[in-house]
Parts: structure tokens; C-alpha cells; sequence
């Protein structure tokens, strides 16, 4: 990946942020004009200075580096999906909808067996949640109160917030989730 290339890659994750050069200049005490030339791909810039904007821009260094630019890249078929299968108890399964985790956004797909919970004890995520159930009634735990979702309902869960999934039928659930930052 050329200089060029590199910069342009930066300014589209500031971008994504609504950050100005000024205001990522600030955060990353590297100088706005600095900032410019990375971006223009006039300067070279060192590891710890992408390492620093990537803290910044809250991105993983290597998505700087991370090209998925020809479409196949950017499908998952259906056969293809990474995979995340719990033993019992829970036999929950949880499969990647999004080619990789290289975006500011996941996808995900998660099944939950008739008469099971996604955890014993609600837990929290660094990030936002949007989930719609695709298939099947289900009980969310969420912060202090307990709330049923049937099939097309959805809910935000923001960042810190205790949650668990309850499935009290004797139907498989279906939940499509977009998740921000990627933590699959």
C-alpha cells in the first residue's frame, strides 16, 4: 500500500467519525498540517503516529492496512460464515454476517435453542448494539428490567448496559445484531 492509498484510508475513518483535521489533531497531538500531508500521502508516517490516529479514530491499526476492495471480498456467503458454537447448556451459535471485522461495524446472526439463555448472568459490551429478532419470541434482560420481544421488534442496547437473552419456548430464536465496534 502506497503513501496515497494509506491517507485516503485514514480520511475515510475520520471522515466516518465526523472528525475535522483539526479536531483529530487535538486528540492525537499530531499537528493539523501533519495530519494533512498523512492524508494526501505526502508524509510517511511512523508506526506509533498510525497507532496513535487508530486509538484516536478508535479503529484497529490493521484496518488501515486491510483492503477489501473488490466485491468478492465484501460478500459472505452463506456456506462460509465464521462460526461460534457454545457447548451446553447454552448451545447458542453465533455466525459473523460481515466478511471480517476490519469495518466500524459487524453483523452477526445469533441462535438461541428452545429453553436456554445466551448467559447465567447478564453481561455488558464496550459497544452498541441494534438488535432485531428475526424469528421466535424471546425475554431481554436489560438493565433493571426485563421486556419480550417478538419476531420484527428490535432494540438498542448501548454501551455498558447489562443484558441477557432468555429463550422460554420450545422454538429456536433468530437475532440479526449490528455491532459497533466489532467484538465478535
Amino acid at each position: 500500500m502506497d503513501n496515497l492509498e494509506l491517507g485516503k484510508v485514514i480520511a475515510k475513518f475520520r471522515i466516518n467519525k465526523n472528525y475535522n483535521i483539526k479536531q483529530l489533531a487535538e486528540k492525537t497531538n499530531v499537528t493539523s498540517s501533519m495530519l494533512s500531508q498523512i492524508e494526501r500521502g505526502i508524509s510517511n508516517p511512523s508506526l506509533n503516529t498510525l497507532r496513535v490516529i487508530a486509538d484516536a479514530l478508535e479503529v484497529p491499526l490493521l484496518s488501515f492496512f486491510s483492503q477489501s476492495e473488490k466485491s468478492k471480498d465484501l460478500i459472505t456467503r452463506a456456506d462460509s460464515r465464521k462460526k461460534i458454537v457454545f457447548p451446553p447448556p447454552q448451545n447458542m451459535e453465533y455466525m459473523l454476517l460481515s466478511p471480517d471485522l476490519s469495518g466500524l461495524i459487524e453483523m452477526v446472526l445469533m441462535k438461541i435453542p428452545p429453553v436456554s439463555q445466551s448467559a447465567e448472568n447478564p453481561i455488558t459490551h464496550i459497544g452498541e448494539e441494534v438488535a432485531y429478532v428475526l424469528e421466535g419470541s424471546i425475554v431481554l434482560h436489560i438493565g433493571d428490567d426485563i421486556e419480550t420481544l417478538n419476531t420484527g421488534d428490535s432494540v438498542k442496547i448501548p454501551p455498558g448496559v447489562q443484558h441477557k437473552w432468555e429463550n422460554n419456548t420450545d422454538k429456536e430464536v433468530t437475532i440479526i445484531f449490528a455491532v459497533t465496534p466489532p467484538t465478535f
